[in-house]
């Protein structure tokens, strides 16, 4: 399990330093001997500093999840940074964005750190506590209470402000103090003359009381526990013995009252609830600890020790608890021969999250642009030794080593499932490289959706079907091409011969925001036009039209060719031209590209450019340069579909299906094959130095291709 250990210590990331600063810190040795034991334990353990940076933390660590997948927790250690009801800060921060964690919750920690209020609850539950007054602000009246008396901090802990005082002048004085001090009002209670205990409680439903631990103050200075005392600067040796020198029938009274006193409060997980106990043997609350220490010397650590947990245990411990309060066990589930093969996908690819991140970022450092022939063989060996160790083979009869790379199954790829992705990065080769990078909602990366995290999705769909021992059996063939950027004139008619003999295809392409799936694309043609006239100074008479002047009038009437509702468009993407120098220009290079819905209306539409780019005196040619067929809507899909989207409501992954405006090798697929296009992650800005996919898309879209490969293998 992932478990963010949350402190505070240095970090004033806030927006404002504003309210009174936290002086609690937990030690960096107790933090790492905390990470150290969640390690040991098999967990997946991080530190992080309580402060505004935190959700965002958090979210890179522990990102989203899946219906049915257990999030992680966060292990609580944060006495927040600064302002009021500090310990608050960060169980209400969890609370918000849905983060399960160890220890109480905000009401708890609220009601704890004002002592009044707990005080009050105390009463009326019927557990002894002290008599108490308040005091709101100087110029009081002294409570009628026998002295001597403590007075503290309403809202603080860890022995702020605590003291002793014998008559009215000290009541007074110290008060001050503390309204000075915290800007609070005072808690002035009975001083209670006898043992001081506190007892650990560990657990919920029921909650363990640990045995007492005994405070000795030792010979010198008065008989309470200072903050001076907890940081070592009172110049005495305050520790705790346990078990605490008491009775057992005390031991059990005790245990039992510091129960109740963590249930009325409304604790979680653990507290620790300090005592006193009088001359008559009656026992007192003085206050309930609900983010009790874990420091190495500390009390509760002492106490559980003599439960026979040692400080490693007591961590884990309190993870299991924490789980069992939210998800019903302390631990997951074992995965037995009875787990349903798609139970077995589904914690298969969940406990491979964080791989499959690592493998975009791998593959994102692999260049392989489209103009770079080197960096395509490396990247497809690269790929051919992943493949190889899940245990496919090349297929030399769609393999030619520079353009298409061909694997399949053990059981073959005929009448089978054929995936097809490109290995190239089709980007404009001016770009600056794209290194990985993420945020809590993406990952980044040059050709991150268009490629690599498709490609990783396919490697780990096949990985989680040779883990249930799915995938010898399943007729399924891997072809990648690598003219993707040159819109596949090479890779085109074997492509075509691979789709011929496949049962279903499925294009590797990523996904539409915000859940799309391609059922449906534009064909698209390109087209250089070259367009010469005589050449001409600026200004002098002839009967040859200007060459600009009549192209720029062409290439108007091109646009009209443009129809929204038939689904065509045409336009100009580039222009160049050539002058001789003092001349105006003679010649114009021009890049032209259509998209169209079907074979015939791309004809008639290709038969409506050459009518105009024509004539005026002008010499005029039109090459075509590539043909991406059109990918039709096709009812033969509508199984495929109902499967994935069976699929996709099972684990309430969002998934629709749309047409694209942009080709791709779908449009390849014969008619009578059913093809579904866009099944990667949900992508952004594709091609651009901002390309990206969804965090949760990439696990989501694995487990939709893995499930459906599992339902082809049956």
């Amino acid at each position: 399990m992932k478990v963010a250990v949350i402190y505070n210590r240095e970090s004033q990331k806030v927006i404002n330093l504003f309210g009174v600063p936290n002086r609690e810190k937990y030690g960096l040795t107790t933090i790492d001997r905390i990470l150290n034991a969640l390690k040991k334990a098999g967990h997946q353990a991080i530190a992080l500093e309580g402060d505004k940076d935190l959700v965002d933390n958090l979210e890179k660590f522990m990102p989203r999840v899946l219906k049915g997948e257990r999030p992680g927790i966060a292990f609580n250690l944060s006495y927040g940074i600064q302002g009021q009801a500090r310990y608050t800060h960060v169980p209400s921060i969890l609370e918000m964005v849905g983060i399960p964690y160890v220890g109480s919750g905000p009401l708890a920690h609220s009601l704890a750190l004002d002592k009044v209020v707990a005080k009050m609850i105390f009463v009326q539950e019927g557990i002894p506590t002290p008599d108490y007054a308040v005091l709101q602000s100087t110029g009081f009246d002294v409570p009628a209470m026998e002295f001597p008396l403590i007075v503290k901090p309403k809202n603080e802990a860890v022995s702020f402000g605590i003291r002793i005082v014998n008559n009215e002048c000290e009541l007074r004085e110290s008060a001050q103090a503390i309204f000075d001090q915290f800007q609070q009002p005072v808690l002035v209670e009975q001083y209670i003359d006898g043992v001081e205990i506190n007892v650990g409680i560990l657990g919920n439903s029921p909650a363990e009381a640990m045995l007492p631990a005994q405070i000795s103050f030792g010979s010198e200075g008065p008989k309470i526990y200072t903050y001076e005392d907890k940081v070592k600067t009172s110049g005495r040796d305050v520790g705790a013995v346990c078990p605490a020198q008491i009775s057992s029938e005390i031991t059990e009274k005790a245990q039992a009252i510091a129960v109740r006193a963590f249930n009325a409060l409304g604790c979680y997980d653990c507290a620790r609830i300090d005592m006193r106990i009088d001359a008559e043997g009656n026992i007192f609350v003085l206050e309930v600890n609900s983010l009790p220490s874990l420091g190495q010397h500390a009390s509760y650590v002492l106490a559980a020790k003599q439960m026979g947990l040692d400080f490693d245990d007591l961590v884990n411990r309190l993870v299991e608890v924490a789980s069992a309060r939210y998800f019903g066990t302390p631990t997951p589930p074992m995965i037995d021969d009875s787990s349903s093969a798609k139970d077995l996908l589904f914690n298969y690819l969940t406990g491979e999250r964080d791989n499959l991140e690592q493998s975009v970022q791998d593959w994102v450092m692999v260049s392989s642009r489209s103009n770079d022939s080197v960096g395509i063989l490396s990247a497809v060996d690269l790929l051919e030794q992943k493949l190889d160790n899940i245990g496919l083979k090349s297929v030399r009869e769609f393999t030619n080593r520079r353009h298409t790379f061909c694997w399949e199954t053990k059981a073959g790829m005929d009448d089978g499932i054929l995936l097809i992705g490109h290995v190239d990065i089709p980007i404009n080769p001016y770009l600056a490289f794209e290194a990985f990078r993420s945020d809590p909602e993406l990952l980044y990366g040059e050709g991150v959706g268009s490629s690599r995290a498709p490609m990783v999705m396919m490697e780990y769909a096949l990985k989680a079907l040779r883990y249930i021992d799915r995938l010898d059996q399943l007729k399924l063939g891997v072809l990648y091409y690598g003219d993707e950027g040159r819109d596949c004139v090479d890779s085109e008619d074997t492509i075509r011969k691979a789709c011929m003999s496949a049962k279903k295809v499925l294009v590797l392409r990523p996904g539409n925001a915000p859940d799309k799936v391609i059922t449906s694309r534009r064909g698209q043609r390109r087209y250089r036009l070259i367009v010469e006239g005589e050449p001409k100074r600026l200004g002098a008479k002839g009967r040859k039209p200007d060459l600009l002047r009549v192209l720029y009038s062409k290439l108007d009437q091109l646009s009209k060719l443009s129809l929204r509702k038939e689904r065509l468009a045409v336009s100009a993407v580039d222009i160049k031209t050539e002058a001789h120098p003092g001349m105006i220009p003679h010649r114009a290079i021009v890049e032209i590209q259509m998209t169209y819905p079907t074979k015939d209306k791309g004809v008639q539409l290709e038969k409506s450019l050459k009518e105009i780019l024509s004539g005026d005196d002008l010499k005029w040619r039109l090459a075509k340069q590539s043909d991406r067929p059109p990918m039709s809507e096709r009812k033969i899909n509508q199984r495929v579909m109902s499967s994935l989207t069976g699929i996709a409501a099972e684990w309430d992954i969002p998934l629709s299906r749309e047409s694209s405006l942009m080709p791709s090798v779908a449009g390849l697929v014969p008619r009578n094959v059913p093809a579904i296009c866009g099944i990667g992650p949900v992508a952004h800005n594709l091609y651009t130095s901002r390309e990206s996919i969804e965090r949760i898309s990439l696990v989501q879209r694995t487990l939709l291709l893995s499930q459906l490969l599992l339902e082809q293998s049956l």
